[in-house]
């Protein structure tokens, strides 16, 4: 298996699984996965989905591997601050991945510390500018920090990997629905992710009603990002 695959394994169960994601929306792991695992060179697709680009990674050698298991188990079983120090360790001894500064900076955010969740991220998309997930949790990151420009940057950057990922596609929709007051873009991009979504999903289909039935007023935040 690859490096950046096993890396970003553990960012999946923390994303997926915690607090830090959509507490409306969940996406299948498999789905968050399959965008972003190499297989015999080209990237998997999840169904009703375009596929990402494939990414080239060195193989992982055994130091590295045992070092990411007991990094992955440590995060799963909420023991974050040891996570953090092995995430650390290993973004030192691999200064050219992404995954471990991506890791750490979902770590952070979690914590609140955005500034650091940020600064992690963005040296995950700068050593890996192929991940459309880094991208997804870095506009995530900056919209929390309320850099809504940077985001929105964000997002387009991850679609514009990945046609197909869904997390983006809705998280750019909430974005101009609440954040950037753009309706009409909100409902092409909530009619986006319905029509990626394998499996007919309820709540974004309330958003859509209610988008095309708001009167002007103000604008409750009641969305979640999916990370």
């Amino acid at each position: 298996m690859r490096f950046a695959s096993l890396l970003w394994l553990a960012i999946v169960g923390a994303t997926v699984l915690g607090a830090v994601g959509c507490a409306s929306v969940s996406e299948p792991m498999t789905a968050i996965r399959d965008a972003i695992t190499p297989s015999s060179g080209t990237a998997t697709a999840a169904p009703a989905r375009s596929a990402a680009p494939a990414v080239s990674e060195a193989p992982v050698n055994p130091a590295a591997q045992r070092a990411f298991d007991d990094a992955s188990s440590a995060l799963r079983s909420g023991r974050t601050e040891e996570a953090e120090r092995a995430f650390k360790a290993l973004a030192q001894a691999n200064p050219e991945l992404g995954g471990p500064h991506a890791n750490l900076g979902v770590i952070y955010r979690k914590a609140g510390k955005l500034a650091e969740a940020a600064a992690e991220l963005e040296q995950a998309v700068r050593l890996n500018p192929r991940q459309p997930i880094f991208f997804n949790q870095l506009g995530v990151t900056y919209r929390q920090q309320g850099q809504f420009e940077k985001a929105r940057d964000a997002y387009q950057k991850a679609i514009g990997l990945d046609a197909g990922y869904g997390p983006a596609t809705l998280n750019l929709g909430i974005l101009y629905d609440l954040y950037l007051g753009d309706a009409p873009r909100a409902l092409e991009l909530y009619s986006r992710y319905l029509a990626l979504s394998p499996n007919a999903d309820p709540t974004v289909t309330k958003w859509v009603a209610d988008l095309k039935n708001r009167k002007p007023g103000p604008i409750t935040v009641g969305r979640k990002e999916k990370a």
